[in-house]
């Protein structure tokens, strides 16, 4: 069996890489992406590592050569994603690529506040599950949002002492990156995931108020919650430099976890890996620069 992986130059696609060859030859692993020479010391290792670009759909049936399941990571095109993503698939399908699994996200659901976010990944299903091609095996991920998203706004509010946030009481089941690629690669070398949709979470709900406590709690620092509106997180982030279309986007984020939903605990980690989810506390704890604080 050969396990293709797209998107191997990301985060995730790296870290499911090196864990789905703790039990597969590297010969039997392929990694896609627009920058192959930044996975050199895979290739160094015996893998097959190849370029392929969504947008080029002329490069895809050699990517996927001799593939016999597919990790496709959604890409990070707001706007061209499902064009994209149909791409690979068609792809994958003509060179006879059995097993598809996709990185969706929680509940990309019509009424879901982010709007374009969940109806790209919601069409994206759509398409694996409705237009793969008959005989073509598919699993979806729909990952939680990932801890470490939140490390470098969480730093900050270490050193300023306030969280800012337009979440209200609403609460959110993080999950470390590390244990989506666990469950990946799990659906990857193993079996029974065909037909499957895994809301991939974490083992907590927490609020921004618990947030900031255990911030406080690790870093000695007194941290407040700092609520604002929408409209006023939108001028933040503009503020920041971010464009007003994806500064409404991520202030989306808020309004969907005011709306709860991302409050959902599922044991998903658990019931594919084994082993339990990484807490957020262990997650701080393994970046601790996270409570550094410039002295007063």
């Amino acid at each position: 069996m050969t396990i293709v992986i797209s998107g191997a130059n990301g985060k995730l696609g790296r870290r499911v890489a090196e864990l789905v060859l703790e039990t597969v030859e590297p010969k039997r692993v392929v990694l896609v992406s627009r920058r192959p020479d930044d996975l050199a010391s895979f290739a160094a290792a015996g893998v097959n590592v190849r370029f392929g670009d969504f947008d080029r759909p002329e490069t895809l049936p050699k990517a996927f050569e001799g593939g016999d399941r597919l990790l496709l990571i959604s890409t990070d095109s707001l706007g061209r994603r499902v064009a994209q993503h149909r791409t690979a698939i068609s792809a994958a399908v003509a060179e006879g690529i059995g097993h598809i699994a996709y990185t969706s996200m929680v509940r990309p659901e019509p009424a879901h506040p982010s709007g374009l976010w969940a109806a790209e990944h919601r069409e994206t299903e759509t398409a694996l599950r409705g237009d793969s091609g008959a005989g073509v095996a598919w699993t979806i991920l729909r990952n939680g949002c990932y801890t470490e998203w939140e490390l470098r706004g969480w730093t900050q509010a270490v050193q300023s002492g306030h969280l800012v946030s337009n979440g209200a009481a609403g609460r959110v089941t993080y999950v470390s990156r590390d244990d989506c690629a666990a469950v990946a690669a799990a659906v990857l070398t193993g079996n029974g995931h065909a037909g499957r949709i895994y809301e991939v979470t974490g083992p907590q709900a927490l609020t921004r108020a618990e947030i900031v406590s255990l911030l406080g709690e690790l870093s000695g620092r007194v941290l407040q919650v700092q609520e604002i509106g929408d409209e006023t997180m939108i001028r933040a982030y503009e503020g920041a430099g971010i464009p007003e279309p994806f500064a409404r986007l991520l202030t989306s984020i808020g309004e969907a976890v005011r709306a709860g939903y991302y409050e959902e605990v599922t044991s998903a980690v658990l019931d594919i890996t084994g082993r339990p989810p990484r807490t957020v506390r262990e997650v701080i704890m393994a970046n601790r620069d996270v409570l550094a604080a410039p002295a007063n």
